[in-house]
């Protein structure tokens, strides 16, 4: 299987809830991050693929598991990875890593890792659709 992708995020107050950890849901927004860097570093970006194709890229389901907190400046390598490929959907695991390259190069330790179903949908009807060819063979 290929290396994953990877997507630094670095953690704001923004990111942070009253108890200054990183917000569970926030986990969400960095796979979702990470995702579109994945796609757009393998030459599909998400606005294109619309435009040229009429579809586009939904989440169908979505599966996270916390391990441990991030917290303010902490930062973090987010990656996805893909696992399956269907004619109408992708499975694509994901991690939230804290980076302690300062502490210890090439460490990290798991925060956070999910499994996120993505389903192509006709962009104007949002019904289920297959994966255009091209796309698929992109993902190889």
């Amino acid at each position: 299987m290929p290396m994953a992708f990877q997507f630094p995020v670095r953690i704001y107050w923004e990111d942070t809830d009253a108890g200054g950890i990183v917000f569970y849901a926030n986990y969400l927004k960095f796979f979702e991050r990470a995702r579109t860097e994945w796609l757009r570093s393998l030459g599909l970006s998400q606005q294109q693929l619309r435009e040229q194709t009429g579809g586009m890229f939904v989440v169908t389901d979505a599966r996270l598991r916390y391990l441990r907190p991030a917290r303010l400046d902490d930062q973090l390598i987010v990656t996805a990875q893909l696992e399956e490929k269907g004619r109408a959907s992708l499975t694509i695991v994901q991690q939230a890593l804290l980076n302690q390259e300062h502490m210890n190069p090439g460490e990290t330790a798991l925060l956070s890792e999910g499994t996120i179903r993505i389903g192509w949908v006709d962009s104007a009807t949002l019904r289920p659709s297959r994966i255009p060819g091209h796309i698929l063979e992109q993902l190889s």
